[in-house]
């Protein structure tokens, strides 16, 4: 049979076996190669999913610059799980080269239905659903930073497209202040923290309604989503 490479979502928290259908979970177990973005929670995913076989049995190569080597597997016709750390692989995670080349060798791409924290942070916003932008991490340097924000802000207002940004957790109270700092008082702004764990925590408030809670992210993972109309 020809390889196929399997674009597999982990959970953004809790449970593998949890976070994902029988189906997947089914196509998971029958792997025994997978390029991951990290092994030792990769081990732990798919220890979580109930492989068929000892872990140590199975070939797991961390995803790197160089992806010759996931190549091969597939070009070898042994079939591929591509495996994030966390949520969608090659969505604002590494893989995103090895689908394009697994494309370009006619290699089939199969992705697996699973959590994109992306998605469900827009679900449960309340904010605009037809018209969205995934922007991933926004420029680190304060003034860049600043900029991009007052340019999303503008493009949302314009396009009426809600825009969605993420963070490194440790810098979510800096990313948090510029964006209360540069947007309007108006302007409706969600954070999703924590999704499907028990300490979930998902509201959306007006920019100067949550300048007025002095709210602390933490080091949570969490998901910006922005409105401006």
């Amino acid at each position: 049979m020809p390889a196929i490479l399997y674009a597999i979502a982990s959970p953004v928290g809790g449970s593998a076996a949890d976070a994902l259908p029988a189906s997947a979970l089914h196509i998971v177990r029958t792997l025994r190669c997978f390029a991951v973005e990290n092994a030792k929670s990769a081990r732990a995913f798919l220890n979580d999913v109930g492989m068929p076989c000892p872990i140590q049995e199975l070939r797991i190569l961390v995803l790197g610059d160089d992806i010759a080597p996931h190549l091969k597997i597939l070009q070898g016709e042994t079939s591929l799980g591509l495996l994030s750390e966390a949520g969608c692989p090659a969505i604002a995670d590494p893989g995103a080269a090895l689908v394009e080349a697994a494309h370009r060798e006619g290699i089939r791409v199969v992705p697996l239905i699973g959590p994109s924290s992306i998605m469900l942070a827009l679900m449960a916003s309340g904010l605009e659903g037809q018209r969205f932008a995934f922007c991933g991490y926004l420029p680190r340097e304060a003034e860049a930073r600043k900029k991009r924000i007052k340019e999303l802000e503008a493009r949302s207002r314009k396009e009426r497209e809600t825009q969605i940004f993420i963070e490194t957790p440790y810098r979510n109270d800096v990313l948090l202040k510029a964006v209360l700092a540069s947007c309007r008082a108006e302007t409706l702004l969600c954070l999703a923290s924590d999704l499907t764990l028990e300490t979930e925590d998902v509201k959306t408030r007006t920019v100067s309604q949550w300048r007025a809670t002095r709210h602390v992210v933490g080091r949570r993972p969490t998901v910006f989503v922005l409105y401006s109309s």
